[in-house]
């Protein structure tokens, strides 16, 4: 697959970005490297490869899953000025 001009064009006129014959002709130049080097990456045999979800054998510190504030509820909730059910109620901000 190639990227011409034409192509450019059209991205252009779709991301509503205009872009002079200059930066089109670099912009071909530099899109058709990239799909290149894609291509050349695809040709790459990874059947035996497993996948990972990070390059670096890594591991996510984690912490014990316990309660460490109390609950503000009933405070916030009288401090309110409009509470109905347990619901603040606030201006009303979009027509």
């Amino acid at each position: 697959m190639t990227i011409n001009q034409k192509d450019i064009e059209k991205i252009a006129h779709l991301a509503r970005i205009n872009i002079s014959e200059e930066e089109s002709a670099t912009l071909e130049v530099k899109l058709n490297s990239i799909i290149s080097m894609i291509d050349k990456m695809q040709e790459v045999n990874t059947d035996n490869v497993e996948p990972m979800s990070h390059a670096l054998e890594v591991t996510q510190p984690l912490r014990e899953d316990k309660v460490t504030e109390s609950d503000i509820r009933s405070d916030a909730l009288k401090i309110a000025p409009e509470v109905v059910d347990s619901i603040f109620i606030v201006p009303q901000v979009i027509e």
